[in-house]
């Protein structure tokens, strides 16, 4: 897919050159005072050498360590500073959602009946009606319909209606970049949606590129085959070796394909992941399709529902326990689970599954537990808005609380692990810190996005004690700092003794670490962007 240049950021009126000299000595105060005195002498002497780095340079920084046990400050540097967390919010928004709606918290997917049966056939239509789940599966809707098979129906004389109004109906988070609506880490958010992989990518369709001979046009296939995507444009099939140049490329609000380049007789297809229009009625056309394997005829296709159909229970879906779905989403960073537990909590800890209501509920969270002050932004669950603004400070003290939660343990085993290449173990951070002491050590959640990139987690320290650590860096330009996040994160795990180690012995970011080429997005989340 082709690359995208930096997101915009959000521009402040200019103040008057009187008021901006007084903010700017009021800013250098705070910073000053925002830097209490080191406690830990040698770990402030290597920190403050890593964060010299030139990487750094003009770049906003804000670092907090604590003893986890104790909550002591060990490290600050700026950790008052409101910064962008991308997708380290996500840590705020699942300790949210486990303490509010519970670790044994599951979303239910419903067929029900709007009509009466008259032997095998209904009379009526077959209610989709969607729980919020963001496992969902083309699978699992396979599955379903075979049940309504099983219950002796073979025919629906109306629609299959596809309600996705447990939640709004508005599609994208506030402050989303729309030139990443195509991409998968940038799902639409329904409370009926499917996903066609177990990484769970929720409303998106798989798009093949199969070479043909030279000079033939290549194959496009979509899966599933019901995603309702139209074609322009053609991929042409190349000599041998004379490379790819494949271009996919969803139009802006509506489910069409341009497809344009080139593919290599005899190469490997080329696979892409987009986004689908109006997931709730992609998900009611997969069901369809399910329904008609399974030998159940819809006569009137499927519509939209309103979500006020007076229908009955036949069958329903459960997904796997909150406990066990956070950890999809932590270790691979998927966007879109994070968003859906944001509704959910608004939901049904507010009554409304928008996003405004589940912020306010996690905003309750925090303040109940001491983290209210000093006032961040949050507008969504994952941290795909450049609106986000946390600090330090307070993701540290976020993940000092966890620790004294029930949930805790589940939540700590979900936040990917350094240098564990195991996909769902190391997640994120597979590929980060091998080789040292960080390596199967220090459990943390990165998040990036254009001229961001953080790191927030936990290091257990050479004498047992375990560390928490918030590392954020924002407005950086050209050369990405992530080895000298990793350098800090191997300092902790490691102890003074190889604090003589340069960030540059991490080397350049992994292609599969979340950065994808020139693309600076946060699409941590999947493999496929």
């Amino acid at each position: 897919m082709p690359g995208h240049p930096l997101r915009h950021r959000l521009y402040r009126r200019s103040l008057p050159l009187a008021a901006a000299v007084l903010a700017a000595s009021l800013l250098a105060g705070s910073a000053q005072a925002d830097d209490p005195a080191p406690v830990d002498v040698a770990l402030t002497a290597d920190l403050d050498a890593l964060l010299a780095d030139s990487r750094l340079a003009n770049a906003q920084t804000g670092v907090e360590v604590l003893d986890a046990a104790t909550g002591q400050v060990l490290y600050a540097r700026q950790p008052q500073a409101l910064l962008t967390p991308a997708s380290t919010l996500k840590t705020v928004t699942t300790a949210a959602a486990l303490d509010l709606l519970g670790p044994d918290h599951r979303f239910t997917t419903e067929v029900r009946t709007l009509g009466d049966r008259a032997g095998s056939a209904l009379v009526g239509d077959l209610v989709l009606r969607g729980g919020g789940d963001p496992t969902l599966l083309a699978a699992d809707l396979d599955d379903l319909a075979g049940q309504v098979a099983a219950a002796g129906i073979s025919t629906v004389t109306g629609r299959v209606l596809a309600d996705g109004s447990r939640y709004e109906t508005t599609p994208l988070g506030p402050g989303w970049a729309w030139d990443d609506e195509p991409y998968s880490y940038s799902p639409q958010i329904a409370g009926l949606t499917v996903a066609n992989d177990p990484e769970y990518l929720m409303d998106t369709v798989r798009v093949t590129v199969t070479p043909g001979a030279a000079g033939e046009e290549a194959a496009v296939t979509l899966d599933p085959a019901q995603a309702p995507m139209s074609f322009t444009g053609r991929i042409t099939t190349g000599a041998a070796g004379s490379g790819s140049s494949v271009g996919v490329d969803r139009r802006r609000g509506a489910n069409e394909l341009a497809l344009s380049g080139s593919i290599a007789t005899g190469s490997a297809p080329v696979t892409s992941w987009v986004t689908v229009e109006n997931p709730s009625t992609y998900a009611g056309r997969v069901f369809e399709g399910a329904l008609a394997r399974h030998g159940v005829r819809v006569v009137r296709g499927v519509d939209a529902a309103t979500g006020a159909e007076a229908s009955q229970p036949l069958v329903a879906h459960q997904s796997q326990p909150l406990a066990q779905l956070i950890v999809p989403m932590l270790k691979l960073s998927n966007n879109g689970i994070a968003e859906h537990l944001l509704k959910e909590i608004g939901k049904v800890k507010g009554g409304r599954g928008d996003w405004a209501t589940g912020v306010a509920q996690v905003r309750g969270f925090l303040n109940a537990n001491g983290l209210g002050t000093p006032a961040g932004r949050q507008v969504d669950g994952s941290g795909l808005s450049r609106y986000d603004l946390v600090t330090p400070a307070r993701m540290a003290a976020l993940l000092k609380l966890a620790q004294d939660r029930p949930w805790f343990g589940a939540w700590y085993d979900a936040l990917p692990v350094a240098g564990n290449p195991q996909r769902m173990v190391g997640g994120t951070l597979a590929a980060r810190m091998r080789g040292t002491k960080a390596e199967n050590n220090v459990h943390a959640k990165s998040g990036s996005m254009g001229g961001v990139d953080n790191l927030v987690g936990y290091a257990t320290a050479p004498d047992g004690r375990r560390l928490v650590f918030a590392v954020m860096v924002n407005d950086f330009a050209g050369t990405s700092p992530r080895p000298v996040l990793d350098a800090i994160a191997v300092r902790l795990a490691a102890g003074p003794a190889p604090a003589q180690a340069k960030a540059r012995t991490f080397g350049a970011p992994a292609a599969d670490d979340g950065y994808q080429g020139t693309r600076w997005e946060d699409c941590e989340a999947v493999a496929h962007c």
